[in-house]
Order: C-alpha cells, then sequence, then structure tokens
C-alpha cells in the first residue's frame, strides 16, 4: 500500500532485468557492439581535458585516439541517456530527495570518502581492465566470454569478502 509520503514502490527486479536485456539486444543488433559506461567517461573526460590543455591531450597516448571529435560515440549518449533517464525516473517515482544516503554509525565525511574512494577505484580498474562492470559483465557476459563470466565470478566473491568491512557503517 502506497502512503502519501513514501516513495512508489520500485520496479519488480525481474522485469527490469528482461528489459536490460531487451536493450542489450537491441544495441548489439543495431550498432553491433554491447553496452558500456567506460568509454563515454573517458572520452568525455578526454573533451573537458582538452578545454584546459588541447595540444597536450590531443598528443597523449590514451585520449589522442579520440580526437577530433572525442563526444562522437554512442557510448557518450548511452551515458547521457542514463543520467536523464535515471533522473526523470526518479522524478516519477517520488524519489528525488536531497541529501546522503548512508546508516546512523556512518557520518556524511565518511559516506561521501567511501563513496569516492569506491568510485576512483571502480574508474581507476574498469580502465586498467578494458572495461566497466556493465561492459564486462553484461555485454561480455551475454556473450560468454571467459574473461568476463570470470570478472562476474570476482567481482561478486570479492562483494562478499569486503562488505563486512563496510556493513557495519550502515547498521541502525
Amino acid at each position: 500500500m502506497h502512503t502519501p509520503n513514501a516513495p512508489k514502490p520500485v520496479m519488480n527486479p525481474y522485469l527490469a532485468g528482461i528489459l536490460l536485456g531487451l536493450v542489450l539486444l537491441l544495441s548489439f543488433l543495431t550498432l553491433g557492439a554491447g553496452l558500456g559506461a567506460s568509454g563515454g567517461v573517458a572520452r568525455l573526460a578526454a573533451w573537458l581535458e582538452a578545454l584546459a590543455w588541447p595540444e597536450h591531450v590531443r598528443e597523449s597516448a590514451y585520449f589522442g585516439a579520440y580526437f577530433p571529435a572525442p563526444l562522437s560515440y554512442y557510448l557518450v549518449f548511452m551515458c547521457a541517456g542514463i543520467l536523464v533517464g535515471g533522473f526523470f525516473s526518479a522524478l516519477a517515482a517520488e524519489r528525488v530527495r536531497p541529501g546522503v544516503e548512508r546508516g546512523a554509525a556512518a557520518g556524511v565525511a565518511l559516506r561521501l570518502g567511501l563513496a569516492l574512494a569506491g568510485g576512483l577505484l571502480v574508474g581507476f580498474s574498469s580502465r586498467l581492465g578494458q572495461g566497466c562492470t556493465s561492459g564486462q559483465a553484461l555485454s561480455g557476459g551475454a556473450l560468454m566470454l571467459p574473461g568476463s563470466l570470470l570478472f562476474c565470478l570476482c567481482l561478486f566473491a570479492g562483494g562478499y569478502l569486503v562488505a563486512p568491512l563496510v556493513r557495519r557503517q550502515w547498521h541502525d
């Protein structure tokens, strides 16, 4: 039962998984490539860095290949669509509230610090591994690539091993 101040219920996870699978299939059929986020974020970073140091970025072994048009890539638009779509989805579900989600045992600074550290670690490792979790797990897993399946196994095993270390920050 929905109360006036409570957020609307979230989508059924099984339905969401089926819809995500259909989006992945559509991506393979229309673009000939799967889904991922790190490629779009890397191109956005190249474009932003080029605003301050254009020659340095264009001559870079890492970012230089993205020029002359670093934002002309389907994953850039997919990432933008995820942000815009996620925002409008949260608006529709009445889940947009400013604040920092955290447990009673964690202060705002600790929560933001852990989120930043986790984000930096995931971002670095996704570029080092040449693919983010969505690219590896979704796209690579759909193609039954052994490296992607091993990645998923290690991802979940690592999550279960680390969870007890950070769970105490969330107890209420």
